[in-house]
């Protein structure tokens, strides 16, 4: 389908059988899917570096789409989106917000995992009518620790995938404990359950993009956070190598209204390793 008016004709429970769908909003067409009830305020999920619809962990968008709307969508130049994907945290929120606009939505929830939680910090300070609440991922604040190094732990691991032939999330997103490569691994054999229609890959120059902002991102001066008044969910697992750990720490503490938790031998794919924990504290935080 071609419109947002086609959504309303059926509601999907599945993300793996969750139809893609295109919205024309701003001179940009995005890609997008949407399932889940009607009711209630919609959770938009945002996106991590380098990814599309098909990265989100199916088990995460199906445990809170049995009770609330979700939607994914590919940002502005990634995956099936038109457009040059921006090389500023600031101006990927901007790109969502007109998505989210364009879908007519006045009020949402939002999800950001990792780069996608740092485009929700930017939305709810310049946006705040918009946002209800917030739950951010294996993310971090505006110069936060070690934020800066992710291009060099990306290249890196990249590599590393590439001598052993694994996918190089094994390493960025989870521990090399026993317990952690078996998460990866699951984690990676879900992500491959859907089988049709099937999102395009992130081009090259989109993820040099998408590098140069969270670069930026990680040099960028403190912002003042007792600004976002919005109920915020932090969560991480207790060894996030891409944004280290300390950083949710952080965000919890500066945020005036913030919840944090951490999962145990856990890296920065935490929310995915412990998803059946997470989909329980998510729901229950939305629901409040």
């Amino acid at each position: 389908m071609n419109d947002a008016q086609g959504v309303r004709a059926e509601v999907v429970t599945s993300y793996r059988k969750a139809p893609t769908r295109t919205l024309t909003a701003g001179g940009v067409t995005f890609a997008y899917r949407d399932l889940g009830p009607r009711t209630g305020v919609p959770v938009i999920f945002i996106n991590h570096l380098a990814a599309v619809l098909d990265n989100w962990d199916p088990r995460v968008v199906d445990g809170v789409a049995a009770r609330h709307r979700v939607i994914t969508f590919d940002n502005r130049g990634v995956g099936a989106s038109s457009g040059a994907t921006p090389k500023t945290i600031e101006d990927m929120a901007r790109g969502a917000v007109t998505f989210i606009r364009g879908l007519g939505l006045e009020q949402v929830d939002i999800h950001g995992f990792s780069m996608g939680g740092m485009i929700a910090q930017v939305i709810a300070q310049e946006e705040p009518r918009l946002v209800r609440r917030l739950i951010l991922t294996g993310t971090g604040p505006a110069g936060g620790e070690g934020i800066k190094n992710v291009t060099w732990l990306s290249h890196l691991d990249t590599v590393r995938g590439l001598f052993t032939l694994q996918d190089p999330r094994q390493f960025l997103f989870f521990t090399r404990t026993a317990g952690g490569r078996r998460a990866g691994k699951q984690f990676l054999a879900r992500l491959k359950e859907r089988t049709h229609d099937r999102d395009k890959a992130i081009s090259l120059t989109s993820y040099f993009a998408q590098l140069k902002a969270i670069h930026r991102w990680g040099l960028a001066q403190p912002q003042d956070l007792s600004v976002i008044h919005q109920p915020v969910l932090v969560a991480n697992g207790d060894n996030d190598r891409m944004v280290p750990t300390k950083n949710s720490s952080d965000l919890a503490r500066r945020l005036p209204d913030a919840d944090l938790v951490i999962y145990p031998d856990a890296g920065h794919g935490g929310v995915f390793q412990f998803h059946e924990q997470f989909v329980t504290e998510a729901l229950d935080f939305l629901e409040r």
